[in-house]
């Protein structure tokens, strides 16, 4: 198993899946042309200094956080590097889930049944979706709702499974502040660990306040919080391997 370092604070950092191999067996398998083009626009080699990669951050609201019970309801992304965001091909939809809205969901991001009424469902926008997506490194915050609930959302509409890799910006603040000795010490304390929440840290990198639960707005904060860490954690030649997952 290799093993990374960043600049500083968090020490063996393992390097990811190998999803160029990845994404050539899950291109053999596709049958759904659309999967089958988003793969074939491939995975940038592992070895790629994160400088020189194209990234699009992704964030999704939806109406639970169970992407087996819930939907998507609104999408969010931007294309950004490490030098620039590109706001101007920034994109944005609300789409009418397939399960009901919940009460407590339309409090959190304020889309209402109104709002997803006359919204397109998620399979007449897929295609706009999956190429703005093809061929670049997708960044999330908490990996386990953006790519649980795409690959969901695309399984129930196209009948099979889609996957790719992203680097996850909330697993990267765990690094430095959910390591072992602070688990322990927030135990016996009994105080709360460091919160690595979007909007908190951001704040650690003394990046602006947004509102959050907005799916584009969240996206852009995302963004702006990897350039903010791998400004802060790491070298430029750092290998795209050891961030995605």
């Amino acid at each position: 198993m290799l093993i990374l370092e960043p600049k500083n604070g968090a020490k063996d950092v393992k390097a990811g899946p190998d999803w160029v191999t990845l994404n050539k067996r899950l291109k053999e398998r596709a049958n759904v042309p659309l999967l089958k083009r988003f793969y074939e626009a491939g995975v940038v080699n592992g070895d790629t200094p994160v400088s020189e990669v194209e990234f699009v951050a992704l964030d999704l609201e939806t109406t639970g956080l169970d992407p087996g019970k819930n939907d998507i309801v609104s999408i969010g992304l931007v294309p950004f590097t490490l030098n620039r965001i590109h706001c101007r091909e920034a994109k944005h939809w609300i789409v009418k889930p397939g399960k009901p809205l919940e009460d407590d969901s339309v409090v959190f991001h304020g889309i209402t049944h109104s709002d997803v009424s006359d919204a397109p469902d998620l399979r007449r926008i897929l295609e706009e979706v999956l190429a703005s997506l093809e061929g670049k490194i997708v960044v999330v915050h908490y990996r386990r709702i953006e790519r649980d609930f795409i690959e969901a959302a695309v399984k129930s509409r196209l009948g099979e499974t889609l996957l790719f890799p992203v680097v996850d910006t909330l697993e990267i603040e765990s690094w430095y502040y959910r390591k072992p000795f602070q688990k322990f010490w927030s135990c016996l304390m009994k105080k709360p660990l460091t919160s690595i929440r979007l909007a908190d840290s951001r704040r650690r990198y003394n990046l602006p306040f947004y509102q959050g639960h907005n799916a584009l707005t969240d996206a852009i904060a995302t963004a702006e919080l990897l350039q903010a860490q791998i400004a802060h954690r790491f070298r430029g030649d750092y290998p795209i391997k050891a961030l995605w997952r």
